[in-house]
């Protein structure tokens, strides 16, 4: 949970600054405290468990591959060196240790007292055998085709993160030679939790691994050879998409062509069993021109990720939380026109504690509405939920002009979103994918309305994207408005991203990457300059990750002039807090809870100047620079004062989620030995006697 701190070459070369990299893994390391936590039920508990491994499988995926190549050239000096690979595989393979631990020792018991195994092949009675014997000679051998190595058979193509055994073989093959090495490749659509038949179980409901159901048969897959040591393995690869999209004549196609190639890209990382012989891990190494930092031994199933699937397959309500139902937005008339409350004043939607069905009102009645003329839309990850999709498309038979902004580059969900933008064009939406060059992370969603002589235009923000089921697991807040002002510059904005003409001066919007880097920093410094004066200097920033060098300069200087700074930061964050003759006046904490953190909301206060920004973009250099971003103002003074209580003062009193960075670069999570209330449990409470007082 500690930072290390490294030195940085700042523009005036005065500080140090935490490690944005070891932040990362920081803020994984409290995602892994809930699943030690006793009082979280166990399958939950396991759910964390899963959570922090897919993070660092996107970690080395995204991170690793400069520090990697950093180590094999040998390099002594600059960011990516033979060092700092070696800190991050020290940080990463003490994590990894403390996960299996926890899975062998303490959830795998758990869930064994509370009626639910998982059964090696040692611990497998004769009938459970039997049956697992014929499993795999039915359903899992007919796919594996083992590889023995010679040089008319060279190592295969591993994909990334893909299941994978390496075998020593003795005696010869059918030609007399006695090549000793071969690989089996398991193929992904094989499950990796199989379930036993209650007949073979006595009562209990038990369950095997795949791979240890292949381990228990290697042997059947080299008749006529000795199976001698053996290990699964797994690699991770290097997955950043590189497409110059000024060398392209259509992304969509460049980009499927490219995801083509991803689970083949530089290897990064080399999982093995805790047992594997130096020999063949080392063998395994050099075939993926690793250094040796790179190799992790793990004492069970090298993807803990799949793991994933028990909590699918226990059908034990009481071993989940229980379960939150979303009340339906406060706000939002569930039977009358959300035009007609929106001509009243803007509405505000906190999601999870309030439901995304909310912004589907909204949509519905747009497409419904025979005044409705237009409607605009941004995609960023949109999710497999097909309600929006089936919207759109009757938005498009009802007459309607559709425009939907498709971010193709969505790190992970290219795919997704190219599945999307195909769809949509199937069924006559105009699809556009934004600007070369820039991400679109904006999300926003705009109708226009035909009102007697006038056109008038509905717009709804949002800190998340349009997707109901990480609406469902992530905070977020949903702005709906008709104001004329921020409707017309989203207007203008979604002009922009179509035709790339030159975007006019925004009147309330702050768009990146435009104006809203050095809006922010202007902000930041005119609480400074308050604070040197004697008057109000105050912030608050709530937001995923703080890395962008010139806004945390802008902090740390606005600090030292007196202004008192709160930063509450769920993932990486370089910024050092409450260091002296630095950052005294700044503290720093992250919140983790049963919700992912996901809500960005920016509070500045100069004497008397106050203003309230919500806000799609974190305080990263990609996000200032390289995307298309919004932020937006919030002036309705009921919905700034619930913004302030709910977002900000709520989370700055959490005595039992948080954790505060202390001066020496660690986390401390607040609470433990007398905790008070978690911001999320509250406004769950809230939420649901609301909706009960309905």
């Amino acid at each position: 949970m500690a930072h290390s701190k490294v030195e940085t070459s700042a523009a005036d070369d005065r500080q140090a600054l935490l490690d944005r990299d070891l932040s990362i893994l920081a803020f994984n390391e409290r995602v892994l405290d809930w699943a030690h936590r006793p009082e979280v039920p166990v399958l939950e508990r396991l759910r964390y468990l899963c959570i922090v491994s897919s993070n660092l499988d996107e970690f080395f995926e995204v991170r690793a591959e400069p520090h990697v190549m950093g180590s094999l050239q040998g390099l002594k000096t600059g960011p990516y060196t033979q060092k700092s690979l070696a800190v991050i595989a020290e940080r990463t393979g003490a994590m990894v240790a403390r996960q299996y631990a926890l899975y062998n020792e303490d959830l795998l018991p758990t869930l064994q007292r509370k009626g639910y195994r998982i059964l090696s092949h040692g611990e497998r009675n004769a009938a459970q055998r039997q049956w697992v014997r014929s499993y795999f000679q039915r359903e899992v051998q007919p796919l594996l085709v083992p590889v023995s190595l010679d040089p008319a058979h060279p190592f295969p193509q591993v994909a990334n993160k893909s299941l994978n055994f390496i075998v020593q073989l003795s005696g010869k093959d059918a030609f007399g030679r006695s090549n000793e090495i071969a690989i089996v490749k398991v193929p992904r659509v094989l499950p990796r939790l199989i379930s036993l038949p209650a007949r073979v179980c006595d009562g209990t409901t038990a369950y095997v691994m795949l791979s240890s159901v292949i381990r228990a048969h290697l042997a059947e897959l080299f008749p006529g050879r000795e199976v001698g040591q053996f290990s699964q393995f797994r690699v991770t690869r290097n997955s950043e998409l590189a497409v110059d999209e000024d060398e392209i004549a259509n992304l969509r196609m460049a980009l499927r062509q490219g995801l083509q190639h991803r689970h083949y890209g530089q290897a990064v990382r080399l999982e093995v069993s805790a047992n594997c012989a130096p020999r063949l891990a080392e063998f395994l190494r050099k075939e993926f021109q690793l250094p040796e930092e790179a190799v992790f031994r793990v004492n069970g199933p090298v993807n803990l990720v799949r793991l994933m699937q028990l909590i699918d397959l226990v059908n034990a309500p009481e071993l989940l939380f229980p379960p939150y139902a979303a009340s339906f937005p406060a706000q939002v008339p569930q039977h009358g026109s959300v035009f007609a409350r929106l001509k009243a004043g803007d509405v505000m939607i906190h999601q999870p504690f309030e439901s995304f069905d909310g912004v589907l009102a909204f949509l519905r009645e747009a497409v419904m509405d025979p005044n409705v003329l237009a409607i605009k839309q941004t995609i960023y990850r949109a999710g497999s939920d097909p309600t929006m999709m089936d919207l759109l498309r009757e938005a498009v038979r009802r007459g309607k002009e559709v425009t939907a902004v498709v971010e193709l580059k969505a790190r992970f969900d290219e795919e997704a979103n190219i599945n999307w933008a195909e769809q949509l064009e199937s069924i006559g939406v105009q699809v556009v994918y934004g600007i070369v060059g820039l991400k679109t992370h904006a999300k926003m969603l705009l109708v226009t309305r035909r009102e007697g002589r006038f056109l008038r235009r509905y717009g709804h923000l949002s800190t998340g994207n349009y997707n109901r089921r990480t609406a469902a697991l992530y905070t977020d807040i949903s702005y709906l408005t008709a104001d004329a002002e921020i409707t017309s510059d989203m207007d203008q904005l979604f002009g922009h991203l179509a035709s790339q003409s030159r975007l006019p001066k925004m009147k309330r919007l702050l768009v990146a990457p435009f104006q809203l880097h050095a809006d922010m920093q202007a902000r930041i410094a005119a609480v400074g300059e308050a604070a040197a004066r004697g008057a109000k200097g105050r912030i608050v920033i709530k937001m995923n990750a703080l890395t962008d060098m010139p806004l945390i300069e802008a902090l740390l200087e606005a600090g030292q002039k007196g202004a008192h700074i709160d930063l509450i930061v769920r993932g990486a964050c370089m910024l050092p807090a409450r260091v002296a003759g630095l950052s005294e006046n700044i503290r720093v904490r992250s919140v983790i809870g049963r919700f992912l953190e996901h809500s960005r909301v920016f509070y500045f206060c100069a004497d008397q100047d106050e203003s309230l920004y919500l806000s799609s973009a974190d305080w990263m250099s990609r996000n200032m620079t390289r995307r298309i971003e919004l932020a937006w103002p919030v002036t309705d003074p009921f919905l700034r004062q619930r913004i302030i209580d709910e977002c900000l003062m709520a989370y700055l009193h959490d005595g039992l989620d948080a954790w505060d960075l202390a001066p020496d670069g660690h986390y401390h999570r607040v609470g433990l030995t007398a905790p008070g209330h978690g911001a999320q449990n509250a406004l769950m409470q809230r939420y649901s006697a609301a909706a009960r007082e309905e």
